[in-house]
């Protein structure tokens, strides 16, 4: 009875540190959860959606999995032209229109989750509310507007449209405040070799590679990995631990809806 015993017990443990180890593994190369806290990708994204990350999507960097497990001249690798994947194990070159977790430059210990606009050497810029890529402005459609709440019986509403990258990717983009914000008219910012420029779809209420002082150009390496797939959305301000309120809070419509 006590061999039994003895041989029930070895076993659950052995059973637990192989899920364990499983669990690991796959956070570490394959999938990494990340939820959505602002709403700078909005309405591709909203707050509190919890989705998956692939990490292999782009290869490897030291910002995606143990630095250890990365080659020393992987890591100090630079760019010397316009197709390289510097920092990168295996890497990938992201294609316009991903939408990516990177690690912040300037703070490598923040995550930032925005849609991939410009790659290496690209020169981008926009007018009046209007993204333009290396001199040709990019196809933009209005469509429906997008309903952000209701006050007193109304429908709060904001300006929606379609836009269209120059490989044919489209997606929705908001602007809250017309073509004229903060953001709508800017410089011409030079994307540099084994660097991306980075927007939000919330294009009014998104601090991104357009801000040179706070987020500007993410270097390759500082990629985590494209956004695959939401695994959960609950309303706003529902904690991801109050499983009590899911009934009532959970977006149903949302879950397993791939990222676009």
């Amino acid at each position: 009875m006590s061999k039994n015993t003895d041989g029930g017990w070895g076993e659950t443990v052995r059973t637990v540190i192989f899920a364990v180890a499983i669990a690991f593994g796959i956070r570490t190369f394959a999938f990494e959860p990340f939820n959505i806290p602002s709403g700078s990708m909005i309405p591709t994204l909203l707050v509190g959606d919890y989705l998956f990350v692939g990490k292999f999507g782009y290869g490897y960097s030291w910002y995606s999995m143990p630095s250890i497990l990365v080659p020393e001249s992987v890591t100090g690798a630079k760019a010397e032209s316009c197709d390289d994947v510097p920092g990168r194990l295996f890497g990938r070159m992201p294609e316009r229109g991903d939408v990516a977790v990177f690690k912040l430059p300037r703070d490598p210990r923040t995550d930032y989750i925005k849609r991939i606009i410009g790659l290496p050497c690209d020169r981008i810029q926009v007018i009046d509310g209007v993204l333009h890529i290396n001199g040709e402005a990019v196809k933009r459609e209005r469509v429906d507007d997008f309903v952000v709440g209701e006050m007193l019986g109304r429908q709060i509403t904001v300006t929606q449209y379609r836009e269209t990258l120059p490989n044919g990717r489209s997606h929705l983009i908001l602007e809250q405040l017309g073509d004229q914000g903060e953001l709508d008219n800017t410089q011409v910012f030079v994307v540099p070799p084994g660097h991306l420029f980075a927007m939000g779809d919330n294009r009014d209420n998104s601090q991104d590679s357009r801000v040179l002082s706070q987020v500007g150009f993410i270097p390759m390496e500082n990629l985590v990995g494209p956004a695959q797939i939401i695994f959960l959305s609950l309303e706003e301000g529902t904690r991801f631990w109050e499983f009590w309120k899911w009934p009532t809070s959970l977006r149903f419509s949302r879950i397993f809806d791939g990222v676009e």
